[in-house]
């Protein structure tokens, strides 16, 4: 294995375990911030692990795969923003 394929292992580790960690977040809660946050944070997640991906590879291939990850990202987190500022004045 090159010391490239190795970071990228480590790496792909590290991603898992942040991954498992935000599920685990999104599933107990317990408010609905925290499942949304959790949720960013699996979608950073995912952005990242893609690029590590793309970089170790060496391609990119996967580049619009990102850029609608980060839309869904920016897009979902005004929504849960707006739906939860409405539940505050109510």
């Amino acid at each position: 294995m090159t010391p490239l394929q190795i970071v990228g292992l480590v790496a792909g580790v590290m991603f898992g375990i942040g991954a498992v960690a935000a599920l685990i977040r999104i599933i107990r809660g317990p408010s609905i911030l925290d499942r949304a946050l959790a949720t960013d944070v699996l979608l950073a997640i995912s952005i990242c692990a893609l690029g590590t991906e793309m970089a170790v590879n060496r391609h990119v291939d996967t580049m619009p795969v990102l850029l609608v990850l980060a839309m869904f990202a920016v897009v979902g987190s005004i929504a849960i923003a707006r739906f939860v500022a409405r539940q505050d004045r109510a």
